[in-house]
């Protein structure tokens, strides 16, 4: 299974294509310096395959290497983060914390 993921801006969102077959998206609202991811989608067809993980785990690999941060307002992202503490330091942190 080849996947490839892809920063569709156009479409505010990161998808995910397993053997070019769009998989899912992760949505995001680009604000400044920084995504806010609002919504993560894998279709049902498939699910159970890591791809969720991948796609998060490669777009926060490109947030990192534009010099963004984020906000994961999408709870598959916030949890798929506090699984992944190397990912911690991509959060928008305000200045008074």
């Amino acid at each position: 299974m080849a996947t490839e993921v892809t920063d569709v801006p156009d479409r505010r969102r990161y998808e995910i294509t397993s053997d070019g077959e769009l998989a899912g998206f992760a949505e995001y609202i680009p604000t400044g310096d920084m995504l806010t991811f609002t919504h993560t989608e894998i279709d049902p067809a498939f699910e159970g395959k890591g791809l969720g993980g991948t796609l998060v785990r490669e777009a926060l690999d490109d947030v990192r290497a534009r010099g963004l941060s984020i906000l994961p307002m999408c709870p598959f992202v916030r949890d798929w983060i506090g699984r992944h503490r190397d990912y911690v330091d991509l959060v928008y942190r305000s200045s008074g914390e």
